[in-house]
């Protein structure tokens, strides 16, 4: 049974509504809230929290409810309302399902997963007092240890949502681990890949007939002191789960862009163009919208998010940005203030069926137009075998391989034109007119792994002193 309900209407959840969701488990149950009125809590009578539920989020972004669900979802504005259930408590699924199953009546809207709508009062009858206290009062956590926070998804996608968000920031700070884990059918979105990247981080696979694995790297895990590690021989190494195999190559691709720009620190500075230029010469259109979290929720512009940055500085800020339903396009972007200005660390990836072909031809005229007009530092492109949604699988993934690398002018300069021009392997090709231009490199097609082999030599020839 499902821990994560959302009820999906066309009004916002007013008090009477919200109400009406909250009697779910009969009068009996308490009510409580969190951060500062943003998250409602339902709560047994000791006060323990049985489901959380997040402040509504109106989705003005055509296509991302249905990208996140995986379910078919019209392309009208929604209303987005998360019940997270507890998970050591039997009812509390099912609370939640009621709680979403109200909502949707009274508004006229849908719950997902569809199974789990229900109108019916759900009475606690399991012993609360039998049950451990919570140790953490993060609605996203299901158990926390000195060491790890882990939390417990069986949602077909897991996003970057809100709710993850404060735990990875939470763990952060506590010098903790954020450990997710899913049954092996869960993938992630890319955001939430890039945020369980780095250990001690992990994507924890619950397989019934494998036992524990990590998600992105394969290898067998237990339950050690309080964390997920790895299952070591006695010589110290590990194995990769059974599970954790590639399957045949599908004809599906991505491409794979990874950028910064740097830009003086001025009044006037605006940001995302970059990001706007690569999606309007790879895809026709500027992004659809852009959030701090998943679902993104905010028609794009490149003003808010602007302000947004401003108004975190100096500390860094994180951003998501999706585009069009009809080409699956996904950015994350990294605002930075460094003492060389404002820099901004993006990711970009498109993906592509098997009738598609990625347009490697737009991608020399689009770092032309990085470097004249938005502080392109470096640009490397890649492509892979990999899902055209986008999603990351919990299995064995070839690696994107490198196509061209571009450094802007600036950096060109600074490192030197006799060093940056003439290669061992050959020269860099300029891009524009002026004296001052890019130099654009090309490493392969994208099919030979020995790529990467040519941008190393090229990375360390650059960085020579």
């Amino acid at each position: 049974m499902t821990k994560d309900v959302i009820a999906l209407t066309p009004a916002m959840p007013d008090l009477p509504a919200l109400l009406a969701g909250l009697y779910a488990g009969g009068p009996d149950l308490g009510v409580n809230t969190l951060a500062d009125g943003a998250v409602v809590q339902l709560c047994a009578p000791d006060g323990r929290p049985l489901v959380s539920v997040e402040a509504p989020i109106l989705i003005r972004v055509p296509g991302e409810a249905a990208r996140l669900l995986q379910h078919p979802v019209g392309d009208q504005p929604v209303w987005w309302t998360e019940a997270r259930a507890s998970t050591a408590v039997a009812e509390a699924g099912r609370l939640a399902g009621s709680f979403a199953g109200r909502l949707a009546t009274v508004l006229g809207g849908t719950v997902w997963p569809p199974e789990a709508a229900t109108t019916d009062v759900v009475p606690l009858t399991t012993d609360i007092s039998a049950i451990p206290a919570p140790a953490t009062g993060a609605p996203a956590v299901d158990l926390l240890t000195d060491s790890t926070a882990v939390v417990i998804q069986d949602r077909p996608l897991v996003a970057m949502t809100s709710w993850l968000s404060d735990a990875l920031r939470t763990t952060a700070a506590t010098d903790r681990a954020l450990q997710i884990v899913t049954p092996p059918t869960a993938r992630l979105t890319l955001p939430t890949r890039s945020a369980l990247r780095g250990l001690p981080n992990r994507w924890v696979v619950q397989d019934p007939e494998h036992g524990y694995y990590d998600g992105l790297s394969g290898a067998v895990l237990h339950w050690k002191t309080g964390t997920f590690t790895p299952v070591r021989d006695d010589k110290g190494n590990t194995r990769n789960a059974e599970a954790f195999t590639a399957r045949a190559d599908n004809s599906d691709r991505q491409l794979i862009l990874i950028l910064r720009t740097r830009h003086a620190a001025a009044e006037d500075l605006v940001l995302g163009h970059a990001l706007e230029t690569a999606f309007r010469h790879l895809t026709g259109a500027p992004p659809a919208g852009w959030s701090t979290a998943e679902p993104v929720n905010l028609p794009w512009s490149t003003r808010q998010l602007t302000e947004l940055a401003r108004a975190r500085a100096p500390h860094p800020t994180w951003l998501i940005a999706v585009g069009q339903p009809d080409r699956p396009a996904l950015a994350t972007v990294h605002v930075l203030r460094t003492p060389s200005g404002v820099e901004e660390d993006i990711t970009l990836a498109l993906g592509y069926g098997g009738d598609e072909t990625p347009p490697m031809n737009a991608i020399e005229d689009l770092a032309a137009e990085l470097d004249a007009q938005h502080g392109l530092v470096t640009l490397l492109t890649a492509l892979r075998v990999a899902r055209r949604d986008l999603t990351v699988p919990a299995r064995l993934e070839h690696p994107p391989i490198p196509v061209t690398f571009t450094l802007g002018h600036d950096e060109a300069e600074r490192i030197g034109p006799a060093r940056a021009e003439h290669l061992p392997q050959g020269a860099g090709e300029r891009l524009g007119r002026t004296a001052r231009t890019a130099l654009h490199y090309t490493l392969g097609d994208g099919t030979d792994p020995q790529a990467w082999t040519r941008f190393q030599h090229l990375t360390r020839h650059l960085k020579r002193e």
